[in-house]
């Protein structure tokens, strides 16, 4: 039989894997977003990736628990600077993109 711990391990090591596959399918779907911003304004991505510089959880427009993360990202409008940008996905849906002011060339 099972024993308390052990299922408590287990929930444990479960509560893990979920947290970790879904802030991987989170940050895949800021970096696509990220990426798309840049490619279709004409920016360079610099360093094609992003980072994940806040998580907590909020409630949702229909009242469910769900968690937002902030992610940050650079980019150049012109090859010689760096530009902050980021993204803050709500659950898998991304809430909004912000790209910091740069020239339109």
């Amino acid at each position: 039989m099972w024993d308390s711990w052990e299922v408590f391990a287990l929930a444990a090591i479960a509560a893990l894997a979920w947290w970790w596959y879904d802030s991987m399918r989170a940050r895949e779907r800021a970096l696509a977003v990220a990426g798309a911003a840049c490619q279709r304004d004409g920016l360079q991505f610099l360093d094609e990736t992003v980072e994940c510089v806040r998580t907590r959880f909020v409630r949702d427009e229909e009242g469910r628990l769900v968690l937002r993360r902030s992610y940050r990202f650079e980019f150049s409008d012109d090859g010689h600077n760096r530009r902050a940008g980021s993204v803050v996905m709500l659950g898998a849906t991304v809430e909004s993109l912000y790209l910091e002011p740069f020239l339109v060339q």
